[in-house]
């Protein structure tokens, strides 16, 4: 594995990439509750070996933050157990600027009494902001944990929402 550091207007997020594949296998924010250490990462890449691994994630990330992308088109190698892969794969799914509850997570996964287990393999979510953990809430709409902090998740849903929330000039 190898990994960069890059600034963004949630704080640096540090990006890990699988060394064979190229494939992003993390990515984590300052202060990650469930983020190892950057010790486990391997080599820390710079100039054009950083550009090669990580230039279409840093691209993409870019453009997310600037609010002209929704989805991302990245390879991604998250390592977790069959059931947090199959939750993970169920965050992609969610449209970007809506919000799923942990119970609609767990009805689509055909196991509506997973709501715990659900919320347990979202707060594991090895790749933030690309597999939209933070679009996850509670069933009563309350903003519940967030890997990165919930300043950091208000951010994210906010960015998102901005476009619909935005008053038209010409209404």
């Amino acid at each position: 594995m190898s990994y960069t550091v890059i600034d963004s207007p949630i704080g640096e997020l540090t990006l890990v990439a699988d060394d064979e594949t190229s494939a992003l296998r993390a990515l984590y924010m300052v202060e990650h509750r469930h983020a190892p250490s950057t010790e486990t990462f391997g080599e820390r890449l710079s100039g054009t070996d950083e550009a090669r691994v990580f230039g279409a994630v840093v691209a993409q990330l870019g453009e997310y933050f600037a609010g002209t992308r929704e989805t991302f088109d990245l390879e991604l190698a998250p390592v977790g157990t069959e059931f947090q892969l199959a939750v993970w794969q169920q965050l992609r799914t969610i449209p970007y600027g809506e919000t799923f509850t942990y119970g609609d997570i767990a009805a689509r996964l055909g196991n509506p009494k997973a709501v715990r287990a659900v919320g347990l393999a979202n707060g594991r979510n090895p790749l933030s902001i690309i597999v939209p953990c933070h679009r996850v809430i509670g069933a009563n709409g309350a903003l519940t944990g967030f890997g990165g902090g919930i300043e950091r998740k208000e951010y994210l849903l906010g960015l998102e929402k901005a476009e619909a929330v935005q008053p038209s000039l010409f209404a």
